[in-house]
């Protein structure tokens, strides 16, 4: 496993080049690294020689199977945090060049190249300059906050601090909100702290934790719960958490079935409940862009995040750790 992130400046894209690598998913939990086609860029798009691509929790159900998936899934399928250097441009673009280094909302990017749209790229500023920029969930942190509505004050509790948990507690605490982080691995408690979160706490017992959140609000729990686990248990304890009149924010990518909560409490207590998830593309180009903006900022550091890297021929213990979640494991990414 590489010790740097940092990536040497790609060359642009051979004009001879007719082919690629990219990451096929065969069959459940079968990856294969395979030539295929150079894509052409279409009108209105450009393409990308990938420097890297972040691995999201959402690809965890294609990679170990479900029956509503069909296999093989397509060249590079699910990647869809890439980011590289644009090495061909079709018709009609405009605002974009070839050399521009971009972050784009693609989702073939677990190889060498992919085509994006060119309205769901943005540009990388020169002080990003050799970092990692997966734009995707950096984004959906920026939105997810945004629909929050954290103000300075507040006590937030965040549950379930893996990348995007982290980046949330540093919003929170930018904000001048109290965060309570609430996970299960005791290395993820050290990343909250390491984030600014203010007290931590163990996903342990149900009821141990919303006494302890009781105590350290004197009784009226937070104004602001997200949930970022895609798990029921969690999004039930998120409810007990959440003060009268508070919001409670599902962050969490529930993917994997129906979910029973306890709709009397939320009921009683008055709870605003937001689905932070975004499905227009131009909505995540807006939290992208902002995303750059907090990073040069120093509002969000992502950098010690990033803790695993891995080659493109190395994805199928990419995809073993990303389920597993071994200890020290937050963010992975795929870089070229």
């Amino acid at each position: 496993m590489p010790d740097t992130l940092l990536s040497p400046h790609p060359a642009v894209a051979a004009k001879a080049a007719t082919t690629m690598q990219a990451a096929v998913i065969a069959a459940p939990q079968t990856v294969e690294i395979q030539d295929t086609s150079l894509p052409e860029p279409q009108a209105g798009q450009v393409r990308l020689q990938l420097e890297g691509c972040g691995l999201c929790a959402s690809n965890i159900p294609v990679w170990e199977g479900r029956e509503w998936f069909s296999y093989p899934v397509a060249a590079g399928n699910p990647g869809h945090e890439g980011w590289g250097i644009i090495d061909a441009i079709g018709e009609e673009v405009t605002g974009f060049a070839v050399g521009d280094r971009v972050a784009a909302l693609s989702y073939n990017s677990y190889a060498q190249y992919d085509l994006a749209d060119a309205d769901k790229l943005i540009k990388l500023p020169e002080a990003l300059a050799g970092k990692p920029f997966p734009g995707e969930p950096l984004g959906c942190a920026i939105n997810i906050f945004r629909r929050s509505d954290i103000q300075a004050g507040q006590t937030v509790a965040i549950l379930g601090i893996g990348f995007l948990g982290a980046l949330l507690v540093q919003l929170a605490k930018h904000a001048g909100a109290k965060v309570i982080a609430i996970s299960q691995r005791d290395f993820s408690l050290q990343v909250a702290t390491g984030c600014g979160a203010d007290e931590v706490i163990k996903m342990d017992d149900h009821w141990q934790i919303i006494e302890k959140v009781k105590s350290l609000t004197n009784g009226k729990f937070c104004e602001r719960v997200i949930e970022c686990t895609g798990k029921e248990w969690p999004l039930n304890l998120a409810g007990e958490l959440t003060a009268e009149r508070g919001k409670l924010i599902i962050a969490g990518f529930h993917q994997d079935g129906m979910r029973q909560v306890n709709v009397q409490l939320w009921n009683w207590r008055g709870l605003d409940v937001i689905n932070a998830h975004e499905r227009d593309p131009q909505e995540y180009i807006k939290g992208m862009q902002e995303a750059v903006k907090a990073v040069e900022a120093g509002i969000l550091n992502p950098d010690p995040l990033y803790t695993h890297t891995y080659a493109l021929a190395d994805m199928a213990t990419a995809f073993e750790n990303l389920s597993n979640r071994p200890d020290g494991f937050v963010k992975a990414l795929i870089t070229f």
